[in-house]
């Protein structure tokens, strides 16, 4: 049964607070974010890489790109920042709306102790100063989707001021290497969601589902010390897995709890800055950077060609892979900024300020906050790199990839396979398979206990290298085999007649007199033809190693 139905009708498009029944329906995201300047300082913009047209004439100028980031993270709460209204992804339109979220009169707002705990945590782990006294602040405009027409912020005095983030950029000829920046953080406020706009085109309507409304937000604004999309994408995905080992968001992008603005801008270095572009609601890493170096060339292309940037709002059409204008902000819209005159300043409290005898219930103490801060993602690669042996880089691999690390250290736990092996292992062809076939660690059809067999039957010397890449296969086709049973069913032991397998390299040698001769002409390449003959003759079940023993000893003799 559809809710109550709340019309208004403006430019051609009627408004309505419904429930969705069907139809084409397009989200449209409200204006959020922080309305902080754009820092024209210090930033690292000598050290940014420079861009030229796709042909540089004699005597061109290069062009330096600054990207500065908000990005807004869902709180992980049961409940909405100032009611008791649950969170739930999904959940039928308009099911989720207490009375303050409707903003029905004589309605108040509670603050949620779980999201302040979760921008205090958030806030330490990003390196940030906590103030003990941060504001909340009424940012008015009008939207459909937001019922009280303004949105409770932090504009003044926010909750978390001047961090740092630092991540990894891959480098060198083969993208091997790993360089660590860091990103300048200005803030981490809390702040309200708004509702969901859904565009329905086959009735030219548009309905509200004011179940995100009120949801608990933590915008992360980040200086613009960024250059290119693969620097905001990468300093993104460091946040994101941040946040995740926090607990503090699922920053879950496709669920859109993770959403990012951009703002982008060029200049010749030694110049001022120029007239920025903010891309909004870019909720895939992948499209981010896209968005951000489209972006980044459009405005150079424009420049080059005798136009002019307009301070604009864009948009990023995927399937187009360009941005598109959304809005001119040339003039600025007054968000007519109020403190919130029903919360008082958010106070908080560290061992040396808490009072004698508080309630631990009733106050939020910093540094009982800071003792319960998990591992951070930084800490899991430098011990995946002490305790395993592994590069830098392939401790960066483990964990970009949704549920790599689970499953690398389930393996290692049920094998007896060194931490090397499995790591080529996991990172080469168990990753391979799945970035060939497009699927998440979830979806895979090799069990971590599966793979550990595998690698002890390969340790045990059980079965060769090429063999263990067949078993491989035939695990990836879903069977329900075991890797012993088919080792057993496809014969893929190793010889272990030594006779044999004598007498075989002792006719593979009659048999090819010229790569006998090229050996003994001193061209030390030449035995490899003849392992690989024997090799396969034996369908890659003899050793490559004890192959290469008993020829050596046969032709020195």
């Amino acid at each position: 049964m559809a809710a109550p139905m709340l019309r208004w009708v403006g430019r051609g498009r009627l408004w309505t607070f419904a429930r969705v029944d069907g139809g084409s329906c397009h989200r449209r995201e409200a204006p959020t974010g922080s309305t902080s300047n754009w820092i024209r300082g210090q930033s690292s913009v000598a050290q940014q890489p420079l861009y030229t047209t796709q042909k540089p004439r004699k005597g061109e100028h290069k062009w330096a790109a600054v990207v500065g980031l908000e990005i807004h993270a869902q709180i992980s709460s049961n409940s909405k920042l100032f009611s008791g209204s649950q969170v739930r992804f999904s959940a039928p339109p308009n099911s989720l709306v207490s009375f303050f979220d409707a903003s029905l009169p004589g309605t108040l707002p509670v603050l949620n102790r779980r999201c302040v705990e979760a921008a205090v945590m958030t806030g330490l782990a990003l390196n940030c100063h906590i103030n003990k006294k941060s504001l909340f602040d009424r940012k008015h405009y009008f939207y459909a989707d937001l019922p009280a027409g303004y949105q409770i912020t932090q504009q003044r005095l926010p909750i978390a001021v001047n961090g740092s983030l630092t991540y990894g950029v891959y480098a060198g000829k083969k993208q091997s290497q790993v360089i660590p920046k860091t990103v300048r953080i200005k803030q981490i406020q809390l702040e309200q969601d708004s509702g969901k706009s859904l565009h329905d085109d086959l009735r030219s309507q548009t309905l509200i589902d004011l179940n995100r409304a009120g949801v608990g937000l933590l915008e992360v604004v980040l200086e613009p010390d960024l250059s290119c999309g693969e620097e905001a994408a990468t300093a993104v995905r460091e946040l994101q897995l941040i946040l995740q080992a926090l607990g503090t968001s699922q920053a879950n992008m496709a669920e859109g709890q993770l959403r990012v603005d951009a703002n982008i801008s060029v200049h010749h270095p030694g110049e001022p800055l120029g007239v920025r572009t903010e891309v909004k609601n870019l909720n895939s890493i992948r499209f981010l950077a896209k968005a951000i170096d489209y972006e980044i060339q459009r405005q150079i292309n424009e420049l080059e060609n005798g136009g002019e940037i307009l301070n604009e709002t864009r948009s990023f059409h995927y399937q187009l892979g360009c941005t598109m204008s959304m809005r001119d902000k040339e003039g600025k819209q007054d968000y007519r900024f109020m403190p919130e005159p029903n919360l008082p300043p958010l106070v908080l409290y560290d061992a040396t300020s808490l009072p004698a005898g508080a309630d631990p219930q009733q106050v939020i103490n910093i540094d009982q906050i800071r003792e319960t801060l998990p591992e951070l993602p930084s800490v899991t690669r430098e011990r995946l790199v002490q305790q395993y042996g592994m590069l830098l880089e392939h401790s960066f691999t483990l964990l970009n990839e949704v549920g790599l690390l689970e499953f690398f250290q389930n393996v290692i736990k049920e094998t007896r396979a060194e931490p090397k092996k499995v790591t080529s292992w996991v990172l080469n062809t168990f990753l391979g398979y799945l970035k060939q076939q497009n699927l998440a660690v979830s979806e895979s059809p090799v069990t971590p206990s599966a793979l550990a067999e595998l690698l002890d039957l390969l340790d045990s010397r059980t079965i060769s290298s090429a063999a263990a890449k067949e078993v491989f296969e035939e695990l990836w086709k879903r069977e329900g085999k075991t890797p012993g049973q088919i080792v057993s069913e496809k014969q893929l032991e190793l010889m272990e007649d030594r006779g044999a397998l004598e007498q075989l390299c002792h006719s593979m040698m009659e048999a090819h007199p010229q790569v006998v001769m090229d050996l003994k002409k001193g061209n030390p390449r030449a035995i490899n033809k003849l392992i690989g003959l024997v090799r396969k003759a034996t369908q890659s079940r003899a050793d490559p190693a004890m192959i290469k023993e008993i020829l050596e000893k046969k032709l020195s003799s």
